[in-house]
């Protein structure tokens, strides 16, 4: 009765919210498989057949992904109703054994009236018969002489008080039944009338029910453990009250686990993994005891296995809170990550033993351990980020290899960055424990917001970026030493390139549980880093690496305004360096103009000191040069000013000045090419300022073309102040080296600028 009920309350209403959420369009999805005729083969040929093998892998791997989501969800929703359902089916057979009851009295009663009613007498309940000699043991037969019959029932209430109270319960059962016996052969063969059936009835009840509170008194003694609480609790469910007797195993397993864990109270000295490794040995295997005992007794019975589930969490629940208050609470407060891990790994492992008695509470540890562990991630991410904090105040931004660890030799990294990786190293290797908690995507963030309050100061570090870095979250009024030279400067971005593309990505694979065994196994063993990282971390790359670009857009924009800009605000790209060039007499030395001098200075410096701090990472100083360079143009080409004054202004660019802009303009192609990081970008915007010159010079009513020079005397002029600034020897005809790898690259470069200008 109790399952057709709960079966009928546990698929009512979810069926009815189920019909209002999917509705109509549902059913008619469905009907396809509905039909006797459906053919699974041809169903799957007729929406594949137009997928490529890749497509398929991606759908597998999708309906896979699926498949776990369901899982899951299904998990979280058994879980989150399990409370509500076990509450309703003991409810039910509790309400069961009282209509059980309530008709055993209806039918005492029935029996009563009906022997009043035939006029009997309740004196002939006392009548004396002559006793016999009735021994124990011997079965009642309905068809003996009648005052035998008459004896034994006049014994029998007496034979049962002395076998109860001498604790003999198996022969006291076995009475019982004999009594049952005699009522059912007597009702049968209507041998014995109703008061004298109504009596036997009635003695049979009173000494069950004081067999039930005798052994129930027993079950509740501390001293009752082992077979002897078996012994009992089997008896008291053989007298058909086995709710009770279920509640008292499990009531009689509390004490005895309540009284085990007096003796032990952690001291403040004591060490939380062994009081946590105690505790949940006790814990557990009271449990696993439990559940031995009462699948003995009790068999698969879904009302009994609900209430072992319960009682079972209720005890895993409380272990829970000894574990937080005695061993994670500290360790989560102080970020001791590695120790709550510790105690949490312990836990599971004593919990995980009880899956093969079909108890999973692992669930039920990992939603209680969660905040601790999450609080002491968090303290442990602080410390990070304060610990970094403090040696960057200190950090001579000088790279060195001092690491033992064999993948950071190959690199350098300046102190503050070394702390940062070896404390975020020992982070992943602490909640490797903890990947089962599903906290991967919490520690990557926490991460990255500790990686980008390291990134503000290396900002910050830059000379002339306090103000602008002071509002950048996590930067605060921390103290960080200022990177004074060049070479200090792109220290800053080697510290923070590095790690953001190679070893916090790496670190991170170790969240996945395939890589961490392969770790685990082989530590000389690394898989290929884009096979095993998964589309999350692959993201958390890439948003590390927009971090980065902060760091380098600041460093570039810093470096141009050092170009462009007097330490008095003057500029020194003014367009009176090119419209006053036709108003001198003298004779003109033919150079790239000051700013783009330097410009190249500063770009040559800065590859040399790119080619040692960058070993092995080319592309980003490739890069990095590439976006100086395109700073510094950009800012020419967006000068609304310096345009206003060529095109609008009260004097006209000249061919002098026409000349030595596009001298200057070559002189940028030519050695970015040169050192490529000529972008695609760069070189359009080139091209647009010098499309925005020969326009000006155009307006003048005169053809640009007919006084410049042509292509190869730019090429020479370029190529000359390229050995001059750079100090690399003319070749013995005073022209540079021809077999230098760019030399046609160069002069390409210049003569597709005249083309498209012309054009």
């Amino acid at each position: 009765m109790a399952s057709k009920i709960s079966s009928r309350s546990r698929g009512g209403t979810p069926a009815k919210s189920n019909s209002k959420e999917t509705g109509p369009k549902l059913e008619e999805n469905l009907n396809i498989f509905k039909s006797d005729k459906f053919d699974a083969d041809a169903f799957v040929n007729s929406k594949c057949n137009s997928l490529n093998e890749k497509e398929i892998r991606q759908l597998c791997s999708y309906l896979l992904d699926l498949k776990r989501a369901s899982a899951e969800e299904m998990r979280r929703s058994v879980y989150a109703n399990y409370t509500a359902f076990i509450r309703t089916s003991k409810e039910i057979s509790d309400l069961e054994g009282e209509l059980l009851s309530i008709r055993n009295l209806l039918s005492t009663q029935a029996t009563l009236i009906h022997g009043l009613a035939d006029g009997i007498h309740v004196e002939s309940l006392s009548v004396t018969v002559p006793r016999g000699s009735f021994s124990n043991g011997v079965s009642a037969d309905v068809d003996r002489d009648p005052s035998d019959l008459e004896n034994w029932l006049i014994e029998f209430p007496d034979i049962l008080d002395v076998l109860i109270a001498e604790r003999r319960v198996e022969e006291a059962l076995d009475t019982l039944d004999e009594g049952e016996h005699v009522v059912s052969e007597a009702k049968r063969k209507n041998s014995l009338s109703p008061v004298l059936l109504a009596s036997l009835q009635t003695a049979i009840t009173e000494c069950r029910q004081r067999l039930a509170n005798q052994l129930a008194n027993a079950a509740s003694q501390p001293t009752t453990r082992g077979g002897e609480l078996r012994a009992a609790i089997t008896a008291l469910k053989k007298l058909g009250d086995g709710p009770r007797a279920h509640s008292l195993l499990l009531e009689a397993h509390s004490q005895r686990l309540q009284s085990d864990m007096q003796n032990l109270r952690p001291s403040s000295t004591s060490y939380g993994g062994a009081y946590t490794a105690a505790i949940s040995q006790l814990v557990f295997s009271v449990i696993a005891q439990t559940a031995s005992d009462a699948n003995a007794v009790f068999g698969k019975e879904p009302s009994y296995s609900s209430e072992l589930v319960m009682w079972a969490t209720k005890q895993t629940e409380y272990l829970a809170l000894l574990v937080k208050r005695h061993a994670l609470a500290s360790s989560a407060a102080a970020g001791g990550l590695r120790a709550a891990a510790e105690c949490v790994q312990i836990a599971l492992g004593h919990c995980s033993l009880l899956e093969a008695r079909g108890l999973t509470l692992c669930p039920v540890l990992l939603r209680l351990f969660r905040p601790s562990v999450e609080q002491a991630l968090d303290a442990n991410l602080k410390r990070i980020e304060e610990s970094t904090a403090a040696l960057a105040a200190a950090d001579d931004w000088d790279l060195s290899s001092t690491s033992h660890n064999a993948i950071i030799h190959q690199h350098k990294l300046s102190s503050s960055a070394q702390r940062f990786n070896s404390m975020v190293q020992d982070f992943f290797e602490d909640v490797g424990p903890l990947l089962s908690m599903q906290l991967g995507g919490k520690m990557l963030e926490g991460l990255f917001h500790v990686f980008s309050s390291y990134v503000s100061m290396l900002i910050r570090a830059l000379p002339g970026s306090m103000e602008e870095e002071a509002n950048y979250e996590g930067s605060g009024n921390k103290i960080v030493s200022i990177a004074e030279t060049e070479s200090q400067q792109m220290a800053l971005l080697a510290n923070a390139s590095l790690l953001a593309d190679e070893l916090l990505p790496r670190a991170a694979m170790k969240l996945t549980p395939g890589v961490q065994a392969i770790y685990n196994d082989d530590p000389g063993r690394r898989p290929s880093d884009r096979q095993n990282r998964n589309p999350e971390q692959r993201e958390w790359k890439r948003r590390l690496a927009s971090i980065v670009d902060r760091l380098k857009d600041s460093f570039c924009r810093q470096h141009a305004l050092e170009l462009i800009f007097t330490e008095d605000g003057d500029t020194h790209l003014a367009p009176e360096m090119y419209l006053n060039m036709d108003e001198g007499v003298e004779e003109i030395e033919w150079f790239p103009s000051q700013i783009f001098q330097e410009l190249y200075a500063k770009l040559y410096r800065m590859s040399a000191i790119a080619t040692e701090m960058f070993a092995g990472r080319e592309r980003f100083s490739t890069l990095l040069l590439m976006r100086l360079t395109e700073t510094v143009i950009l800012w020419l080409s967006e000068d609304q000013s310096f345009w206003d004054e060529v095109l609008k202004g009260p004097r006209p660019l000249g061919p002098l000045g026409l000349q030595q802009f596009y001298l200057d303009m070559q002189f940028v192609i030519l050695f970015a090419s040169q050192g490529r990081y000529l972008s695609r970008n760069l070189y359009r915007a080139l091209k647009e300022i010098i499309d925005k010159a020969l326009a000006a010079f155009s307006a003048t009513g005169m053809d640009p073309y007919s006084v410049l020079p042509e292509d190869e005397w730019f090429n020479h002029m370029c190529q000359d102040a390229i050995n001059t600034l750079s100090g690399n020897p003319l070749s013995a005809n005073g022209e540079r080296d021809p077999s230098s790898p760019t030399a046609s690259v160069s002069a390409q470069s210049i003569s597709s600028v005249r083309s498209h200008g012309s054009s």
